[in-house]
Formats: structure tokens, sequence, C-alpha cells
């Protein structure tokens, strides 16, 4: 992860973004979960059980410094109209372990490498807002996303090489011209991405 000291603090980009992604997983009705998201790997269930053990694992960080890999995360137990519940409680628990501010400059050992909490930070902001994007667009666009987000983690993201970072993004893909900021971002990331304005 290049280095983020230029970016604002995140800290309170993350605590928007996971209320924003709360926002959008309350959206989702149990009929939904089988449907195709922009991630080609998940459907719906499998996005909401990614975003959910992804964020208890990475909160978990915050007091470890240190990420355990080793294959992929366990899937979460939920029930079909629980998901907007494990969605909030996951990006709460998310916010509140990184939140002090001591942590910006601590160092964690992350998938990506060796980095800054800052940095850290920075990538789940970047994350959050894209899933939060994914899950949008498969719900039908339910939620008015936050453009201020979509700008911050767009900074973010350009800041990652356009082949992709293994594990997290895919490479670039070229935005239709006129694009939102939120289809700008989903492009950066390797979403697939149609013509107009959200």
């Amino acid at each position: 992860m290049p280095d983020t000291e230029n970016v604002p603090d995140p800290r309170p980009q993350l605590r928007r973004a996971v209320a924003q992604l709360a926002a959008v997983a309350d959206a989702v009705r149990p009929e939904r979960l089988a449907d195709p998201t922009p991630c080609a790997e998940y459907d719906v269930r499998g996005l909401l059980g990614h975003i959910v053990g992804a964020a208890h694992a990475l909160a978990g960080v915050a007091s470890s410094g240190g990420f355990q890999a080793g294959g992929p995360l366990p899937a979460p137990e939920v029930a079909d109209d629980g998901w907007a519940a494990a969605v909030a409680e996951a990006g709460t628990r998310l916010a509140d372990a990184w939140d002090d501010e001591s942590l910006l400059t601590s160092t964690f050992d992350v998938p990506w490498g060796k980095s800054p909490g800052h940095s850290v930070i920075s990538f789940l902001v970047l994350e959050t807002v894209v899933h939060s994007w994914d899950l949008d667009e498969a719900l039908g666009r339910p939620v008015a996303l936050d453009p201020e987000l979509s700008e911050f983690a767009l900074a973010v993201a350009e800041m990652l090489p356009a082949e992709g970072k293994e594990g997290a993004f895919g490479a670039a893909r070229p935005a239709p011209e006129g694009a939102d900021v939120h289809v700008r971002l989903a492009a950066r990331t390797g979403r697939p991405v149609g013509a107009g304005e959200r």
C-alpha cells in the first residue's frame, strides 16, 4: 500500500463508509441473496459474507498488529433476514477498532505488506466504499451513494497499481465518458461499468 500521509485523516471517512454500507445492506431482501454482483466471484449472499468476515478480521488487526493470512475467511452463519444487522455490527466494530489516533502511525502486518495505520485505514475506506457500490448495483441502486466518500476512495485507489492489487481489486478499466465519481471509482477498481450517470 502506498504512503497516504497526504490523505486527510481517514478515520471519519471510515465511520461514514461503514454507515453507508449498512444503509445499503438494509435494502437486502432474502429473495435477492442469490442475485449476481459486480464481483464476479460473489452473489449477494457471498458478498455480504465477505464484507462481514473481512470487517471482523480487519478489526482484529488494530489490536493484534497483524493479519493471519491462511486461505479464505470463514463464512459467517447469518440468517437470510439477518444480513443488515450483521453488516451494521461488523462495520461498527471495524470503525471502533481503528478509532484510536495512535494507530495512524503504528505499523501493521496486513495481506499487502507492512503498512502504517493511516494507509491501512485509508484502504479500509476504499474497500468499504467499493463494496457499497457493488451491493448497491446488485440491488438496483436503492441507496444514493455519498459522492464525497467516493472521491476520497478514488484518491486512494489511484495510488494503487493500475494493473490491480492481488486479492483486492482487478485491473483498472476505462470509465465511460461523463461517468460520475461512483462509476469512475468502480472502473478504477476493475468493476464492469456501463455508460451513464448514477
